[in-house]
């Protein structure tokens, strides 16, 4: 049974950065895409970035592009992302997965909170 655990969420003022990371186990991680998704109070879970599963190819969606990059250590089954130039619309709870245009979905993990605000 996939398990996810993320991490390194907080309260930072816009402009800033963080790093999060997702310890993947309980299966293959390095032989799947994998994805980061956020998802605000009211709003549906959006996809934000993805990963092939060897990391060579990565992309993004439209309101990160520029600010946020996706990458992996598939020994450490680990995945990050690391967020910059963050604004008051990335306020939301974090979660990685599966990369759900490819593959099933694994069990959610409790996410991480990140809030962007003065």
């Amino acid at each position: 049974q996939v398990q996810l655990v993320e991490s390194g969420g907080g309260l930072v003022q816009p402009g800033g950065s963080l790093r999060l990371s997702c310890a993947a186990s309980r299966f293959t991680f390095a032989s799947y895409a994998m994805s980061w998704y956020r998802q605000a109070p009211g709003k549906e879970r959006e996809l934000v970035a993805s990963i092939t599963a060897v990391g060579g190819s990565t992309d993004y969606a439209d309101s990160v592009k520029g600010r946020f990059i996706i990458s992996r250590d598939n020994a450490k089954k680990t995945l990050f992302l690391q967020m910059s130039l963050l604004k008051p619309e990335d306020t939301a709870v974090y979660f990685c997965n599966k990369d759900r245009r490819r593959h099933s979905l694994g069990d959610w993990g409790q996410g991480t909170q990140v809030t962007v605000s003065s």
